[in-house]
């Protein structure tokens, strides 16, 4: 399954989600920046609320593509300990990217929300929507994120991920939603016709 671009991915999620149109518990948070754009159809069509999440990932010593964890703007979030152990990574090195990644977290959020306060996850069933699934780093952190503010449920809503990351995250949530879950997968953008960068005006205009 390809899409024509995030807009028209997260339609297509909005449909799998009709069980949730307009009930006041559900929250749609999406992942910035890309899972904004959907979440922002997806709020747009069922008549829900959204707000974003803001994960930054935790990169490796000499390979920062490479992700040993994830944290979300409160410094929580996941860590794969096996490989931080196979590559040796020192906790001095994770706790100076932790402090880095969650001061650029937090100053982003300051410019995305302005005034606003972050939405309360208490007893919310919160929607977890991202663009799509690599890894799944940065989606566990969020949902272990949510998990700890107190949300009821936990729904993932991705358009693409290999099943080996859907595996991965499914013990961390109650529902997860993939559109197409695919062993042919090299990278999100694959997926989709128009795949660009999204800026921070365009998170900018969706929240304001």
């Amino acid at each position: 399954m390809i899409f024509k671009d995030r807009t028209d991915a997260g339609a297509k999620l909005a449909e799998s989600l009709k069980e949730y149109n307009g009930n006041p518990d559900v929250l749609i948070l999406g992942l910035a920046r890309g899972g904004v754009v959907l979440a922002a159809e997806i709020s747009r069509i069922l008549e829900l609320p959204f707000d974003l999440v803001m994960t930054r990932k935790i990169g490796a010593p000499f390979y920062p593509e490479l992700a040993i964890g994830a944290i979300t703007e409160t410094g929580k979030g996941y860590f794969n300990e096996s490989l931080i152990q196979a590559l040796g990574v020192s906790k001095n090195h994770i706790d100076e990217t932790i402090q880095t990644e969650k001061k650029e977290a937090e100053r982003r959020l300051a410019l995305y929300r302005k005034e606003r306060l972050a939405p309360s996850l208490k007893d919310k069933i919160v929607v977890l929507v991202d663009d799509g699934i690599a890894t799944g780093a940065t989606m566990m952190a969020a949902a272990l994120s949510a998990q700890s503010d107190g949300a009821k449920k936990i729904v993932v809503a991705i358009p693409v991920a290999p099943p080996s990351s859907l595996e991965f995250i499914d013990p961390a949530v109650d529902q997860i939603i993939c559109l197409n879950p695919t062993e042919d997968f090299m990278a999100v953008s694959q997926f989709y016709e128009t795949f660009h960068q999204v800026e921070d005006a365009e998170i900018l205009a969706l929240l304001h």
